[in-house]
């Protein structure tokens, strides 16, 4: 805890630094940040209410009413009494306040511009993620919108690593459990040219999310596997939409039936599996992953949709 706290505290520091969020006037502009930010949602509304920016940006209403006053003051807006209550009055900009708010605009996003302009476009990717990563775990109203799409190059051994990581903290598995996915990623990657397979990825934000994968196992017969969803991002439906993906490529292929192998921990992939249809045809114990568990093999006659 203490190792985070300090890490945490560190960026904000950088990053306040960075941004100039601390200058009196931010980015040459005669606004301070909090101001900038406060015209920056006027402008992006539609005539909101002095409450409705104070609710979305968190700020004290009495400092919320200061900023709006001087902003009236300067002549960047206007207020119009509501038609069902005179005291609460919509805001809107004039034209001066239109070219205020254009000028920091423009100024943030060419300072921007200028910090990431060296980057490559795999470290801007990157980046990208890890502010994506860095939302959706400090900010749990962050919104639940995500996005599938499929396999590309370096996913397979982040998949693998992130499997070895989560499973090793929830239920102990250790190296086996590593040698297992690892083995499952690059088998993928060694048959994935047929195009009778294929992975997909969720991201939210940028940031990976959780994936599935489908393999050809001949005969007609395919396999789901690597099925995870981030306990970030659990609870939004991603293990549902990979599942459904799967099994929509699976039938456009022509596959006939698909199974998968699961534990009986994994509740949540195991509830996904049944509303699926899957059903369950095997169990043994094992002990390969390091502590005994109970596996399972699930089956799905597949019916391609018409």
């Amino acid at each position: 805890m203490e190792e985070t706290i300090a890490a945490v505290r560190a960026f904000n520091r950088f990053y306040t630094q960075l941004v100039g969020a601390l200058d009196d006037q931010f980015l040459g502009a005669d606004l301070t940040l909090p101001e900038a930010r406060l015209l920056f949602e006027i402008a992006n509304a539609d005539q909101p209410l002095a409450s409705d920016l104070q609710k979305r940006l968190d700020m004290d209403a009495g400092y919320v009413s200061r900023l709006i006053g001087r902003f009236e003051a300067r002549g960047w807006i206007v207020r119009t009494a509501n038609e069902d209550d005179a005291r609460r009055r919509r805001i809107a900009l004039t034209p001066d306040g239109r070219a205020a708010y254009e000028l920091v605009d423009t100024r943030q996003r060419a300072s921007v511009e200028a910090m990431v302009e060296q980057l490559s476009a795999s470290q801007r990717r990157d980046l990208i993620a890890s502010l994506g990563a860095a939302r959706a775990l400090l900010d749990p109203r962050l919104t639940r919108d995500f996005a599938i799409r499929v396999v590309r190059a370096g996913d397979l051994p982040l998949i693998a690593s992130r499997q070895a990581i989560l499973y090793r903290d929830a239920y102990g598995w250790g190296r086996a459990l590593e040698a297992n996915v690892t083995a499952t990623a690059l088998g993928f990657l060694r048959s994935g040219a047929s195009g009778r397979s294929q992975g997909w990825v969720a991201e939210v934000g940028g940031a990976v999310a959780g994936s599935v994968l489908l393999t050809d196992e001949g005969a007609d017969q395919s396999r789901l596997r690597l099925l995870y969803v981030e306990p970030w991002a659990r609870g939004r439906g991603i293990g549902e939409a990979l599942v459904t993906t799967c099994l929509s490529f699976a039938r456009e292929a022509g596959y006939r039936a698909m199974t998968l192998w699961t534990h009986t921990p994994l509740e949540s992939a195991r509830r996904i599996y049944a509303a699926h249809g899957f059903h369950l045809v095997e169990t043994a114990m094992h002990d390969e992953f390091g502590v005994p568990v109970l596996g399972e093999t699930w089956r799905l006659e597949l019916k391609r949709e018409t």
